[in-house]
């Protein structure tokens, strides 16, 4: 067996979500929940990546469900593990999102209930301690976060979960290989969100490279696609396989992020995907921080490790 010294650290995060086989054991059967139906690349590439991890340890995807669709009351069988999505959207900053991942917590008390790997950040503690008194009153949830700050608190308030430190699942898609070589020098993929940062800001007064996030990656007719698809999840689209088509569909979204950041030699980014992606592609990357610390938090666990991936530390 190779040694984890000689390994890639790519290698060695990927090797690190095998413990969620642990809860989610090899041949289960699950309903995947909070599936993303909107334009964030990076929150497809974490579903592309979980899909991925669900097929490499034949885990059975009985249903799946996005915010849009899940239904106000659904009898899910007792031998079904509920796996909800993971992200960066654990908190008060998305909290049609939450309210979700809470109406589960409250609505199936005697399933086992697994996030997948997350980052916590609420503004106000109040709602932190709202969140905490729900999911404290489960005796089977199991919620992976993505870095240390997030344990800590985690811990602190859910004094009845089993909280575990994982890598995101994005990583369970390394490598990513990628025929071009390419032709453009820097790539900046930044975030135009209230994520964004005063130190972003001044790089984009600098006026180097391409600008690009998720939003402008996809053209016209691929945003239409995108608003079209989300109306009729909201709708309830008949006989049509929507999850199947959305499925489908992401895999060209992502895709096409894949064959643009191919494209440059280096990329300059914001946002948490465009650094896994680039590191999944094992490009040179530099990662500046977002609003509220995710980023660097990140890198400091898992990513630092990378020759290609550096973080821009702030004055």
């Amino acid at each position: 067996m190779q040694s984890t010294s000689s390994l890639h650290q790519m290698d060695v995060l990927k090797n690190k979500l095998r413990q969620i086989t642990d809860v989610i054991p090899p041949g289960s059967n699950i309903y995947y929940i909070d599936i993303p139906v909107y334009n964030n690349g990076g929150d497809m590439l974490i579903m592309k990546g979980t899909e991925a991890f669900f097929r490499d340890y034949n885990i059975r995807v009985h249903a799946r469900y996005s915010v849009l669709d899940f239904p106000d009351s659904l009898v899910i069988p007792n031998d079904i593990i509920i796996v909800l999505q993971g992200g960066g959207n654990f908190g008060d900053l998305y909290p049609t999102h939450q309210k979700l991942r809470e109406k589960i917590v409250a609505g199936y008390p005697n399933h086992r209930i697994v996030i997948l790997p997350q980052t916590i950040f609420f503004k106000k503690e109040s709602e932190f301690d709202r969140t905490a008194q729900i999911f404290n009153r489960h005796k089977d949830v199991h919620l992976y976060v993505r870095d240390p700050l997030s344990l800590q608190a985690a811990t602190e308030k859910f004094h009845r979960c089993n909280v575990y430190l994982s890598p995101d699942m994005a990583h369970q898609l390394w490598p990513i290989r990628h025929k071009d070589s390419p032709q453009k020098d820097l790539l900046c993929f930044f975030r135009t969100d209230i994520e964004k940062t005063a130190e972003q800001e001044q790089l984009e007064s600098a006026s180097r490279g391409d600008y690009l996030d998720w939003g402008s990656l996809y053209n016209r007719m691929e945003q239409k696609s995108i608003h079209l698809m989300v109306r009729m999840f909201k709708s309830g689209a008949g006989p049509l396989p929507m999850h199947a088509i959305w499925g489908k569909y992401t895999d060209y979204l992502v895709d096409k992020a894949v064959k643009r950041f191919s494209g440059y030699r280096s990329v300059q980014t914001s946002r948490l995907h465009g650094h896994i992606l680039s590191c999944l592609m094992d490009k040179p990357n530099t990662l500046l921080d977002n609003s509220y610390g995710k980023n660097s938090n990140y890198y400091n666990t898992w990513t630092s490790g990378i020759k290609s991936a550096q973080l821009i530390v702030k004055n």
